[in-house]
């Protein structure tokens, strides 16, 4: 009873895969016809196609089965046994065809052996309109056989379709062998192709998916980094101004100056951010990050040295300087910070490192690789897209300490540019 469970679950798979077929198929229409009322053009290919589809080629052998019926076959027990397995075989091996696991399995490549023995036996028993079991067969094979080996495979069967042909009826049924060459080629040609296209929009709404997915993350960081740092200088300088207002006016005003500045600049930058075209500059960042801490009550201290850095280097360590300074106002409680940017013919290095005791003044465990919040993991992203790293976490000496490292590009390498750039001194408040 073990084969007959097995024949009822593969004609369950087969009402299952009909049905989804229909509903897939319904689907389909609609959106032609919303299409077609919108003017656009359709893109949605319809849903893939099934054994359904080869099925209603098995009225080719309507004419052997007339014959079985009209008692013009001698031996109808063994013709009617021989289409009743060619037909169930064939049903078998078109369903497999449409999955690529179980198209290429061993059992399936059985089942088109042991149909082209049948096909043989029965042209050769019987000829006539048995021959034309050959083109049936060629539409299996097609659907088997696609890639390298189809040329081999389909002249070989086409061979065969023609000897056997011939043998059986002249000359005059050689259309056979081009029939079966036709339905073997053509049917391996289309099904390719279908399958081609489908992977083709698998693909691209997979890298539409993605697309969409990066510039998702790019703008979270960019805003992350953009408004927490301007928040933070806003906040700060907001409690300077309100420290001096009550003794010295002029440097509360100056103060109230700086806010409005940093506002209408961080407006400046949300927008470039929107439209992915801000590029930092560093100078300009460390100028605003000596600023920021200046007013925060702690000592800034700048060092420069190094050759000359690309526009996107540039604006990479501009996004550090931002993050790292704003961890520095918000969670150190430090007196003095260090940016350090220095660098030799292949790498760069910008570190900031402050003396502060931190959110939880924990002893010094060592630098960990892209250890943080959200904006230095953002960081640490952006950092290893172009090829460098982020180092951050508790200094031996007391501190927190961030170090960002970049590549050079080579062709900024150039002795003269390394000679031009020198060192820079250290710049105290």
């Amino acid at each position: 009873m073990t084969w007959m469970r097995g024949i009822t679950c593969q004609l369950q798979q087969w009402k299952a895969a009909r049905a989804q077929w229909k509903a897939d198929m319904a689907e389909f229409k609609v959106a032609q016809k919303e299409a077609r009322r919108k003017g656009e053009r359709p893109e949605n290919p319809g849903p893939p196609p099934t054994g359904f589809s080869l099925l209603p080629w098995l009225l080719m052998g309507m004419g052997s089965f007339s014959n079985l019926l009209q008692g013009k076959t001698s031996n109808p027990w063994i013709g009617g046994l021989g289409l009743f397995l060619f037909n169930s075989l064939y049903i078998y091996v078109v369903f497999r065809s449409f999955v690529k696991e179980k198209r290429q399995a061993v059992s399936t490549l059985v089942a088109l052996i042991v149909m082209g023995l049948i096909t043989c036996g029965l042209a050769l028993g019987y000829g006539g309109s048995w021959l034309y079991f050959f083109p049936l067969l060629g539409l299996a094979t097609g659907a088997v056989v696609r890639g390298p080996r189809l040329g081999q495979v389909g002249l070989a069967l086409t061979t065969l379709a023609a000897a056997v042909s011939v043998y059986r009826a002249g000359w005059d049924a050689i259309n056979v062998a081009y029939g079966t060459f036709l339905s073997t080629m053509v049917t391996a040609a289309i099904l390719s192709l279908s399958e081609a296209v489908r992977e083709l929009r698998a693909a691209r709404e997979e890298l539409a998916r993605r697309a969409v997915e990066k510039e998702r993350m790019r703008f979270s960081r960019d805003l992350h980094d953009l408004l927490g740092h301007t928040l933070s200088v806003i906040v700060v300088k907001s409690e300077a101004a309100r420290r001096l207002a009550p003794r010295d006016m002029n440097a509360a005003l100056d103060q109230i100056t700086d806010i409005e500045s940093v506002g209408r600049q961080a407006l400046t930058e949300i927008r470039e951010a929107v439209t992915g075209y801000r590029e930092g500059s560093l100078a300009t960042e460390l100028d605003r990050a000596r600023s920021a801490l200046s007013a925060a009550d702690i000592a800034p201290v700048v060092r420069q040295s190094g050759p000359p850095l690309t526009p996107q280097n540039e604006a990479l360590l501009s996004w550090v300087v931002r993050e790292a300074v704003t961890n520095v106002i918000r969670h150190s409680g430090a007196t003095r910070c260090e940016i350090t940017l220095d660098g030799v013919l292949d790498r760069v290095r910008l570190t900031i490192a402050d003396d502060g005791p931190g959110d939880g003044g924990s002893p010094a465990t060592g630098p960990a690789e892209g250890i943080g919040g959200t904006g230095l993991k953002g960081l640490t992203e952006r950092l290893a897209t172009a090829g460098g790293s982020l180092r951050a976490g508790p200094s031996p000496r007391g501190g927190f300490t961030v170090t960002a490292e970049l590549p050079v590009e080579a062709a900024e390498l150039t002795p003269s540019g390394v000679a031009a750039s020198g060192s820079t001194a250290p710049r105290e408040p």
